[in-house]
């Protein structure tokens, strides 16, 4: 991953693809980031789950900018986080949809003995657990609203 990730960059420059070149260096560079806050040099390379869990992680915060800067009136901004975000988008596995995740919540609510919103938190993070990295938690948190009401 880490690799394509490279590729893709020097791909973005010979095309001359500016939103894609500064979306994946500043990947590459939080990866490194990454990479150095772990103990290691930035010559070694992170495993692809730690790739993926650095792709969420930019994916959440270009998310949240966009959010920001629309709330604070400057769509052109959001507009470029949000090109940003597609670009990133695409680089993580489909996450399930709402219908996927349901029978997961239903098992979980049955094995943990959930019966009301009291116990919603432990049956979110006992789902997001077993789904890791397979299904968004906003959507994880609306079938356990949906489920338990």
């Amino acid at each position: 991953m880490y690799e394509q990730l490279r590729s893709d960059l020097k791909d973005a420059m010979k095309a001359g693809d500016d939103i894609r070149k500064t979306t994946l260096r500043g990947l590459l560079s939080a990866c490194t980031q990454e990479l150095t806050a772990t103990g290691r040099t930035p010559q070694d390379t992170l495993s692809e789950d730690e790739v993926l869990s650095v792709i969420r992680r930019e994916v959440k915060r270009r998310k949240d900018a966009a959010e920001q800067f629309r709330a604070g009136g400057r769509p052109e901004l959001a507009q470029s986080e949000e090109a940003e975000l597609t670009i990133l988008e695409t680089y993580l596995p489909q996450m399930m949809s709402r219908e996927e995740i349901e029978p997961i919540v239903k098992a979980k609510i049955e094995a943990l003995g959930v019966t009301d919103k009291s116990g919603a938190g432990k049956l979110i993070g006992a789902v997001m657990s077993e789904l890791k990295g397979k299904a968004d938690g906003s959507d994880v948190k609306a079938v356990v609203d949906a489920l338990l009401t």
